[in-house]
């Protein structure tokens, strides 16, 4: 009989989770999504895409990051969604979420008890570049919320919006959280805001989650840790190259370098070359000489101001419903619909 129930359960869940892989093969020969690489390690100063950061040992390492005591962004954002989760159910009324970037999804369990306790049905579209992590959290959310039906999607947040299915629910809402919106340009950040507004129907919701400015000490120590996770995240990105274009990066000739640029409110990743030596990506025919002391920028991290943001929002199509913060005002939460 025990045998049964979980025959059971386990049909119950393939029933309720589909998981569609939006890009092609990640096969050493397959280039086409290798011209970021390209185009970032032959310019100057070097760059690569934060995109890069998220195999699944990247994943797993920034879960960790995320339980860091210096790294504030995530306890403090799940502490707002605990006090206001039930507010924004209230406001959106039953909808989707789709959570771009998703991870380990667990700050949406905020939002789905909240959903849940309102009598709505569930509906999660998690999307994140690790099929990894999305499955595995994904096959816990079901254990956990019986009621609860899960459409991944594994790829960029472009793939995901081209193959965007109309919801089945009253409405929807995409949540950007953790302040991902940081590691965009305002170039970028803008051609994004367009992208989300392009996939939402007029009526529908975007829940966006920012840091906010504050004090250079606590920024910097957020993105180096003293338990050393986030240099190996950092390091991480080259071991990921290595293996998904058929590269000879060597980690040992690197280090993790990060700070605060005050011009640009920002934090930025580099990994600093130790010594002058050259690399070759064999699935992109790249060949590329390092200088001692020269560096690769993975990532920035931008530090906003909830007005201007609001006022970036509203200039794209969106209309600001309400704002929430914690009591240091370190991290914002903003609900905006589409006009």
């Amino acid at each position: 009989m025990i045998f049964q129930t979980t025959k059971e359960n386990i049909s119950s869940l393939k029933e309720r989770l589909q998981i569609s892989y939006l890009r092609s093969a990640n096969l050493p020969t397959n280039t086409v999504d290798g011209r970021d690489i390209i185009s970032g390690l032959t310019q100057r100063p070097k760059s690569l895409p934060p995109q890069y950061f998220y195999d699944d040992r990247g994943s797993q390492l920034f879960e960790q990051i995320c339980e860091l005591p210096e790294y504030y962004p995530t306890r403090t954002e799940a502490w707002i969604l605990r006090q206001y989760a039930g507010e924004i159910a209230r406001m959106t009324g039953a909808c989707e979420l789709l959570e771009l970037g998703s991870g380990s999804s667990t700050k949406t369990r905020l939002l789905l008890d909240a959903y849940q306790t309102l009598g709505n049905r569930l509906t999660y579209v998690p999307i994140d570049v690790s099929g990894g992590i999305l499955t595995e959290s994904a096959q816990q959310l079901l254990r956990d919320y019986p009621a609860l039906h899960i459409q991944g999607l594994v790829g960029t947040y472009e793939q995901a919006f081209a193959q965007l299915k109309p919801t089945s629910l009253p409405s929807r809402m995409i949540c950007f959280l953790g302040s991902t919106m940081g590691n965009l340009t305002p170039l970028e950040c803008d051609r994004f805001l367009s992208q989300i507004l392009a996939a939402l129907d007029v009526g529908e919701y975007f829940l966006l989650g920012v840091d906010l400015q504050k004090p250079k000490q606590l920024l910097e120590a957020a993105y180096n840790d003293a338990q050393g996770v986030t240099a190996q995240f950092n390091l991480n990105m080259l071991e990921h190259l290595n293996q998904r274009f058929a590269g000879n990066f060597n980690t040992q000739l690197f280090e993790h370098w990060a700070f605060y640029n005050d011009q640009l409110n920002q934090i930025e990743m580099h990994l600093r070359c130790l010594q002058a030596h050259g690399i070759y990506l064999e699935a992109l025919n790249l060949k590329v000489e390092f200088e001692t002391g020269e560096t690769i920028r993975t990532e920035i991290s931008r530090k906003f101001d909830l007005e201007v943001m609001q006022e970036e929002l509203q200039a794209t199509g969106f209309k600001p419903l309400a704002v929430w913060t914690d009591p240091q005002q370190w991290f914002g939460l903003i609900l905006a619909q589409k006009s």
